[in-house]
């Protein structure tokens, strides 16, 4: 047996020395390709220069961070509120859901105070003469017919960029600041209006040009154009500083009375069930248009002393809303809600 191994062995070792010319020459040529052929030929690259630059010396890192010019100051001449369409200033809340104390602006960014409804501005005496002067020289002078029907061709179609959708809310604060940004690259803003707000487009149109400057050149039923003014420089806009949150709305009196104002218990009671079991005037839709909505109820109450509006699927908090659009500008007496139902009377005089 040991015979026959170290014969084995022998063999082993003669084939590998027969075979280790073969891979001698075989390396070479190998070696002889890649090193001819540039793809495969090695790079020799020189090794850098070592440059011992002077250490320079580490500065503060509290000087390299942003300064906060913060408080804001702004020389706007109205106070600030979060919506200044749906809000009416005359009416005073007997309450608040929050502290007047934290202010949607920020701790600290604005210096004005936050009374729970709005930032008064400055009780200094503002000059409205010279707050219109300076208005008037932005706006420049008057667009001709030409230049108008060009803006409006160029910004009235649905596809337009420079569009803001207007809600609820109505005009807001933050409205105002996202107006002026379209204004850098355009000339005029396409506004579309939905929802409450479209009740009363006239006091929708005074806001959006008293707040922001600028002048209304088209007007078609709930689409608007806010144009900038010839002379318009966007470097020189006024400082809108931003609400940071939508602060609570405060607790106001209750609209509809047990007893309606000239009408005694079993009247009142009567007047609701009437109008529960007539037939809706009409029926509202979620963020729908009502532009037509006052004229329609003032033409109602001509043959009918009480009315139903349909406003299913509206939303409670909107049905208020519109129980206190209609008893401004009809004028009205809302006299019940009940299923999304708003039952309204015309009132002891005849509208």
């Amino acid at each position: 047996m040991l015979k026959l191994i170290s014969r084995r062995r022998h063999r082993h070792r003669h084939h590998l020395h027969n075979l280790s010319p073969i891979i001698s020459i075989s390396r070479q040529l190998t070696q002889s390709h890649f090193e001819d052929d540039p793809p495969f030929s090695p790079i020799f690259k020189p090794p850098k220069p070592q440059n011992q630059e002077p250490q320079k010396p580490k500065q503060d890192a509290s000087k390299n961070k942003p300064q906060n010019n913060f408080p804001l100051k702004s020389d706007l001449p109205f106070d600030f509120r979060y919506s200044y369409s749906e809000i009416n200033p005359s009416v005073e809340p007997i309450g608040y859901r929050e502290t007047p104390k934290f202010s949607p602006f920020g701790p600290g960014r604005l210096d004005r105070k936050w009374t729970g409804t709005a930032a008064p501005a400055a009780r200094q005496a503002v000059d409205m003469a010279g707050v219109e002067e300076q208005r008037s020289a932005v706006l420049g002078e008057p667009l001709s017919e030409e230049e108008v029907s060009e803006i409006v061709e160029r910004y009235r179609h649905s596809d337009c960029p420079r569009q803001i959708n207007l809600g609820k809310g109505g005009v807001t604060h933050n409205m105002i600041d996202d107006i002026h940004n379209h204004w850098k690259k355009a000339e005029a803003v396409r506004i579309k209006c939905l929802g409450v707000p479209t009740l009363d487009m006239d006091n929708v149109c005074f806001h959006l040009e008293d707040k922001s400057g600028g002048k209304i050149i088209y007007r078609q039923i709930n689409i608007l154009l806010l144009y900038r003014g010839r002379n318009y420089n966007p470097k020189t806009r006024p400082v809108i500083p931003l609400m940071l949150w939508k602060p609570y709305p405060p607790i106001y009196p209750k609209l509809i009375k047990n007893v309606a104002d000239g009408l005694t218990f079993e009247e009142t009671k009567e007047m609701r069930n009437r109008g529960l079991n007539s037939s809706p005037v009409m029926k509202l839709t979620r963020n729908g248009v009502y532009v037509n909505v006052i004229e329609k109820v003032r033409e109602a109450f001509e043959a009918e002393e009480v009315l139903r509006i349909d406003c299913a699927h509206v939303g409670m908090s909107d049905c208020k809303r519109i129980a206190v659009k209609l008893m401004d500008l009809v004028p009205c007496v809302p006299i019940l809600y009940k299923d999304e139902q708003i039952i309204i009377w015309r009132g002891k005089k005849t509208m």
